[in-house]
């Protein structure tokens, strides 16, 4: 940090300031210009394949999602139907933040030196168990003009807490307003 001091004479926010709002207003911008009537709804079950453990991209197999492109503004919700993995919205250009991630989460849930309880899966279970519930099995992400609407950077992680896991299910829900007709 006095690195950073001292580069940017002591003033950190001047090398923040592109990502820092000063406005002590609060503003927003439309993304339709008026509600839209109609409501679609749609469901489906997606087997995503094996994984070794570690932490995943899985953003392009939901956008593979044919129906995304009738919501006009919505809701992509899914759920990872499984208690030894996690779902979480993360930097999707720099493998090395996924390889950071695996790292940082076996030191936080490690396999060794804890005495767990529940030991009849294997040592990886309980951390996997542990892991899935500090990040979550599930995701909204909101849809705009028939696309998942992301930042710049994120991407759809599965992360994959066991050694030797198969394959992995998801239901994803997709909820909105239909695209207009023209």
């Amino acid at each position: 940090s006095s690195g950073i001091n001292a580069e940017y004479g002591g003033d950190v926010t001047r090398l923040l300031s592109p990502y820092i709002s000063h406005s002590k207003k609060m503003s927003y911008k439309k993304l339709t210009e008026r509600p839209i009537a109609g409501n679609l709804w749609f469901q489906c079950t997606m087997t995503l394949p094996a994984k070794g453990r570690g932490c995943h991209l899985i953003t392009e197999h939901i956008e593979k999602v044919q129906e995304l492109e009738e919501f006009k503004v919505g809701l992509c919700h899914i759920i990872l139907l499984h208690t030894s993995a996690s779902l979480t919205l993360n930097e999707n250009w720099d493998p090395n933040v996924r390889n950071d991630m695996e790292m940082m989460l076996n030191k936080i849930a490690p396999e060794e030196n804890i005495k767990y309880s529940h030991t009849c899966e294997g040592p990886d279970d309980m951390p996997a168990h542990v892991k899935s519930t500090l990040i979550g099995s599930e995701i909204t992400i909101p849809i705009h003009n028939g696309k998942l609407t992301l930042g710049r950077w994120q991407g759809l992680w599965l992360c994959e807490h066991r050694n030797c896991a198969g394959t992995r299910k998801i239901v994803i829900t997709l909820s909105g307003a239909p695209m207009t007709k023209s």
